[in-house]
């Protein structure tokens, strides 16, 4: 989730998004493609050059048919919270909307844009500087994914579920 200058929230979800570094947390996603009411790029890449937070929301699979409301390319003007019937809640650390309710919610400082090969691709990075974790997806302190099932984007029109999950220790570590 992102906001702009001018106060408009805009909610889209990227399936190009990780974690890139520990100290000091920070995530990255790339957004590509242009739309027809912007110069270059999308609403969320605009409100984030704009103000320079962001918010990344993780997606449960109960809500995969709300986060692909908002997909579209939709006008500035359109609020797609309210389209897909999504609450939001304000971030504590950054004046940017979350989703009420998320299993996770990372709140961000704009580290950089590099701007990619192709006409209208971006890569975007920010440092983590606000935590929200739903209660019911901590077991035994920490995150556990199975209890929401997050969604993972495949490509094209595919996505996948985690609902299984396994543990492997690197040779040398205890």
């Amino acid at each position: 989730s992102s906001r702009g200058a001018d106060g408009r929230d805009n909610l889209a979800p990227y399936s190009f998004f990780n974690a890139v570094a520990y100290t000091p947390p920070q995530v990255m996603f790339a957004s590509t493609g242009s739309k027809p009411d912007r110069a270059l790029g999308k609403d969320s890449l605009g409100n984030i050059r704009e103000t320079g937070v962001f918010c990344v929301n993780i997606v449960e699979y109960a809500l995969r048919d709300a986060m692909n409301a908002t997909s579209g390319g939709y006008g500035r003007d359109v609020d797609e919270f309210a389209l897909a019937d999504i609450a939001r809640q304000e971030c504590r650390e950054i004046a940017c909307a979350r989703v009420a309710g998320a299993p996770a919610a990372l709140e961000c400082r704009l580290g950089q844009i590099v701007t990619l090969a192709g006409e209208a691709n971006f890569l975007v990075l920010g440092e983590v500087v606000g935590v929200h974790m739903r209660d019911d997806c901590l077991r035994d302190g920490r995150f556990d994914v199975t209890a929401f099932q997050p969604l993972a984007r495949l490509g094209y029109k595919d996505y996948a579920v985690v609902r299984e999950v396994f543990t492997m220790t690197r040779p040398g570590e205890a």
